[in-house]
């Protein structure tokens, strides 16, 4: 994989990490409808880090607070509002975890395809659609309760399926139980630092024990051009999303949706 092929995929990671357009469909479709070799493990590797890097820096101040809220609940019994968010977010991540490690082959064999991403990104791009019109917008993250966890954390688990978008899926189930767009996107984001460091750590297992060669030079602009994507689009996303709402980003997975789907056809 060349310098640009890697600038070009990192960027596109950074950009769709934490939107609800799938960036896991994203970095599927050059392969197949470009011809680029995949991107292997070590790249993988490196894109995780610099999103998760974008996160956890982006939300460092509520990211300290939780921790120190958690620590302090399970050392010192002291329970708060952000205590009780570090719990659920917790357990919103168990789902995704164990049905990842179940499922991980069967994913690999037959769900990343060029059709199977088509049909999720048009599915869960009209469910988005129908939630966002219809959401009562009333509560934010910290009037959650562990029912709400589990259900957007079993969201987040239908994301190991190409083209759902784990951000769009843990969003549209956020929005579906009532929280504002603003709550529904940080909880997402929230979740999104367990689940991408355990699998950063997964990939890097996978890694360490493999005999694949690594290219530092491909690796560097992996994890530089992630983090730079992913922090703009966080900051941006979190600023304009309740003016613009979810309406661009359903239009966007309906135009990719019938691409992919043009594509597969006359492929």
């Amino acid at each position: 994989m060349s310098i640009f092929e890697s600038f070009i995929l990192a960027l596109i990671q950074g950009l769709t990490e934490f939107l609800p357009i799938s960036s896991s469909a994203h970095l599927i479709l050059p392969s197949a409808i470009l011809g680029w070799e995949d991107q292997g493990l070590a790249f993988d590797v490196a894109v995780h880090v610099g999103t998760l890097a974008a996160v956890v820096i982006y939300f460092r101040k509520e990211v300290m607070s939780l921790l120190t809220a958690w620590f302090g609940s399970v050392f010192q019994r002291e329970h708060n509002k952000e205590s009780k968010l570090a719990w659920l977010i917790i357990l919103a991540t168990i789902p995704a975890c164990v049905l990842g490690l179940l499922l991980d082959d069967l994913i690999e064999l037959y769900l990343r395809s060029a059709w199977v991403i088509a049909t999720t990104t048009i599915l869960f791009g009209l469910l988005l659609w129908w939630v966002d019109k219809t959401a009562s917008f009333k509560q934010d993250e910290y009037q959650a309760g562990w029912k709400q966890a589990l259900i957007i954390g079993l969201a987040q688990a239908m994301a190991l399926i190409p083209g759902t978008s784990r951000s769009g899926a843990t969003i549209t189930a956020a929005l579906y139980l009532g929280f504002t767009r603003e709550a529904a996107a940080r909880f997402s984001f929230l979740m999104s630092i367990p689940i991408i460091s355990l699998a950063g750590s997964y990939l890097g297992l996978k890694l360490a024990m493999s005999d694949v060669p690594v290219a530092l030079d491909m690796l560097s602009v992996g994890v530089v051009t992630s983090f730079i994507a992913a922090y703009l689009c966080i900051h941006f996303f979190l600023k304009l999303i309740s003016k613009m709402g979810m309406t661009p980003f359903v239009v966007y997975r309906l135009l990719l949706g019938v691409g992919c789907w043009v594509d597969g056809v006359f492929s």
